[in-house]
């Protein structure tokens, strides 16, 4: 007699509705505990309501008798291929009554409405985080669990996410399918190309609070930021270092753990940074990307090409290598810079084999710049 009164005693204790008969308000309470009492004993997958596991159970007892008439694909609902069909028409008969958006099933209506709304009815039992549909809080749920299903077939790696498993792995295959329409410049991620974009506007939204610098990335104005403050807030479980930013962090660690996730794909080397990796696989490829603006030659590495542009600028850089006690020891005998007086600024020179590495000039004299080796350099972090 409530339905046709309109009456709804039941009301849901997490939202605002309410409920005419109480075996509703039960399967509604599902949307919030993430509770899915309802499992498939054929294929594990489970369901907050007995009817979704009927339909479900479908999918393995009953042929795909329901044919696509645009493509291959075939349906055991008729319903299915209803909604299916209206990918080929453009039809989108579940309009928001918040803005011009318009869906093909009514399900995705109900998901983007909680946009307006700001409902999120799937909660975290741990901690209380909150989600509007129900498979980002399966995946958050990994977080607690520390499952990761998708294991990297190159590596030991392995995710909570198949989409970052399939961007990991560019990193063994080098592909990279995001490309930049105005410098052909190409990216592993479509969020690197959107921050590249940005560099052809001159756009820099981040302005700093400090100074008149501003920012293409909120990322670039935290790091700057910590210049002002002097605050380095990431620190090494293994010894008293701390850093500015978790990625030298991270590199740091690995001079503990000896780890080197990245491997050739051709021989059995590996490198604990990705652009080490990078270098070595034009040992293999003979590729030389680094081309000079002024003449035909190319390098495998920038620093090279960097060296090799003095000879057309007239910039002169002498360096002397001298062998002390064992022949890793390196010791600066003399620099001389001649262009402005300028400051070096994070320049990465190369001598033959071994990488000497230039820091930012502490005292403002031109002449007299740290070098450090290569292994001494891995401990330290780019000013």
């Amino acid at each position: 007699m409530m339905t046709h009164s309109g009456q709804k005693p039941y009301q849901c204790s997490y939202c605002d509705n309410t409920f005419s008969q109480k075996c509703n308000l039960l399967n509604h309470l599902r949307t919030h505990t993430g509770e899915k009492p309802y499992q498939c004993s054929l294929c594990g997958k489970s369901f907050s309501q007995n009817v979704n596991l009927t339909n479900h159970m479908k999918i393995h007892t009953l042929e795909k008798q329901y044919q696509c008439s645009h493509c291959d694909k075939t349906f055991s609902l008729n319903q299915a291929l209803k909604v299916h069909m209206r990918i080929h028409t453009g039809e989108k008969p579940y309009s928001c009554n918040q803005c011009d958006c318009a869906f093909t099933a009514k399900c995705n209506l109900i998901n983007h409405m909680r946009i307006h709304t700001g409902e999120k009815p799937y909660r975290c039992s741990i901690c209380k985080k909150a989600y509007t549909q129900t498979s980002p809080l399966r995946i958050h749920m990994r977080i607690h669990t520390g499952e990761k299903l998708y294991e990297c077939t190159q590596c030991d790696r392995a995710f909570s996410q198949k989409c970052v498993l399939m961007v990991h792995l560019r990193t063994h295959t080098g592909e990279k399918p995001y490309r930049c329409s105005i410098c052909d410049k190409a990216f592993t991620q479509t969020c690197q190309l959107r921050i590249h974009m940005v560099t052809h506007t001159e756009k820099k939204p981040y302005q700093c609070s400090h100074c008149d610098k501003a920012f293409l990335q909120t990322s670039q104005l935290k790091y700057h930021i910590r210049s002002h403050t002097r605050g380095k807030p990431y620190q090494c479980n293994h010894c008293d270092k701390t850093f500015k930013q978790t990625s030298n962090l991270k590199r740091h660690i690995m001079t503990h753990t000896g780890e080197k996730p990245h491997k050739c794909r051709h021989c059995d080397k590996a490198f604990s940074q990705k652009y080490h990796l990078m270098v070595h696989l034009t040992t293999h490829t003979g590729e030389k990307p680094y081309q000079c603006s002024h003449c035909d030659k190319a390098f495998t590495k920038k620093s090279r090409l960097i060296i090799h542009l003095t000879t057309h600028t007239g910039e002169k850089k002498y360096f002397e290598k001298h062998h002390k006690n064992h022949k890793n020891t390196i010791k600066e005998k003399h620099i001389s810079i001649y262009k402005n007086n300028d400051c070096l600024n994070n320049l990465k020179m190369e001598i033959k084999e071994e990488q000497i590495y230039i820091k930012k000039c502490e005292i403002n004299n031109p002449s007299e710049p740290k070098i450090e080796t290569k292994e001494e350099h891995s401990n330290t972090e780019f000013l």
